[in-house]
């Protein structure tokens, strides 16, 4: 196998599906390297978040088949991790131990649960959030506290369906710099469902535009602008041209 290829950590291969009567996905195939956050950029009803499903095993794809790290994955919910849009933290559970949930789940004891996601508290900026309720922190460490609990649930890739999506502007700004920072630190890939063309531009590597009924790529565009972007790249020509490619495709 080339280099090239070792640096594919997930890839889908041909993927359809229907529903009743209804194709809503259709010979779709994308890959994810590793290191990478990949956005996967489209209208609502085009199929992003059945994708989604089909990735993470929760639906069986009726064609093609889905890869972690070569491995046949397809139909096989808990191989890739998966974060919905919204945070759905247990409120009766204290944060370490929801962070910690997926390890319990596996069958590791709580204490032993607790003392392996305790020493990423940290490096998620929530230290001294573990013994707190969900109520008690804020919008964007409600997130940091999911995102971490996605981490401690994956094999190294994160499927996150509009993770920022509930957050304000200056607080998705913050998050989304901490988020690109967390990444590299731990050596995590990501595959990011956004309807938020600026969001898509600024954070990934590479962006798939899924269109259509069924939906297909239209489109993979690469974002050659260094990570993480210049504090002006929102203003630039090249910003401008890369949003105008991806208007016109959607």
């Amino acid at each position: 196998m080339s280099s090239e290829q070792n640096k594919v950590i997930l890839r889908a291969e041909h993927i359809s599906k229907t529903y009743g009567e209804k194709k809503v996905l259709e010979d779709i195939s994308i890959y994810l390297e590793q290191g990478e956050l990949v956005s996967l950029l489209g209208v609502s009803g085009s199929g992003k978040t059945t994708l989604f499903n089909v990735l993470s095993g929760i639906i069986p794809p009726d064609e093609g088949k889905v890869y972690l790290k070569d491995q046949d994955v397809t139909s096989t919910p808990g191989s890739i991790s998966y974060m919905l849009q919204k945070d759905l933290l247990l409120p009766h559970k204290k944060v370490i131990d929801n962070v910690a949930l997926p390890l319990v789940l596996k069958g590791v004891k709580k204490a032993e649960a607790r003392e392996k996601a305790n020493p990423l508290f940290a490096e998620f900026g929530l230290e001294g959030t573990q013994y707190q309720y969900p109520s008690q922190l804020s919008g964007g460490m409600r997130q940091r506290a999911a995102l971490l609990r996605t981490y401690l649930s994956s094999s190294g890739v994160a499927l996150l369906d509009e993770p920022f999506s509930a957050l304000d502007t200056l607080t998705k700004a913050s998050v989304h710099k901490w988020y690109l920072e967390v990444m590299q630190h731990i050596d995590l890939s990501t595959l990011f469902i956004t309807h938020d063309i600026d969001e898509a531009i600024l954070l990934s590597d590479r962006i798939y535009i899924l269109n259509g009924t069924p939906g297909t790529i239209k489109d993979e565009i690469v974002i050659q602008e260094r990570k993480p972007r210049a504090a002006d790249f929102a203003l630039s020509e090249e910003f401008l041209e890369y949003k105008r490619r991806i208007i016109s495709k959607l």
